[in-house]
């Protein structure tokens, strides 16, 4: 049966890391790794769990640091006894997705690792329509300064010469924009040698 979330634990504090795991197994979790310093974050982010569970003090560093380089691998929850308004920014800039507040309450673990996976998810799903759209913008522009060279050089409308650029792809079994972007080479090439 699948876990309900894979987790990784990061605490110095071998107790409330215990307790955490304990939590986790008991509500249908898998605890994937665990580690008590700065240098495991990247370690255990990278084994991409459902969510990494992470202290803010450690003894060689500050964790919300440390997560600020992992927060687009997998979502972070921090696991703190500092609850003021500043670790609370600094967090949400590092890109934390949830709290749980020390000592644990068991109730409150689910909650905060299921919401740190949703919210993981939009994010990602937002990220990949937001390179898809990069991707059509410049594959666009490609195209349009493409077909502004066919105008030029052959006196093409600009149906015309989008229908060029199209053809040329076809018959090639090409993508339109390296099509576009051969024709650009091209012109910047044949540009320089006038020089």
């Amino acid at each position: 049966m699948k876990p309900r979330w894979t987790v990784a634990l990061i605490d110095d504090h071998a107790p409330s890391r215990a307790a955490v795991a304990e939590t986790v197994t008991g509500q249908g979790g898998l605890v994937v790794g665990n580690g008590n310093r700065v240098g495991d974050v990247r370690r255990l982010a990278e084994g991409r769990p459902d969510v990494l569970v992470c202290a803010v003090g450690l003894p060689d560093g500050d964790g919300i640091e440390a997560v600020r380089e992992v927060s687009s691998l997998c979502p972070v929850v921090l696991f703190t006894s500092h609850t003021d308004p500043a670790v609370s920014q600094r967090a949400g800039d590092a890109g934390v997705l949830g709290f749980l507040v020390k000592p644990l309450r068991p109730e409150e673990l689910g909650p905060a690792l299921d919401l740190a996976v949703s919210r993981f998810r939009d994010f990602q799903s937002v990220r990949r329509e937001n390179e898809t759209l990069k991707r059509a913008i410049e594959a666009r522009k490609l195209i349009e300064r493409a077909k502004g060279i066919l105008m030029r050089r052959l006196g093409l409308s600009e149906p015309e010469a989008f229908r060029k650029i199209q053809k040329t792809a076809m018959d090639s079994r090409k993508p339109m924009t390296e099509v576009a972007e051969a024709l650009l080479l091209t012109e910047e090439m044949a540009h320089r040698a006038g020089k």
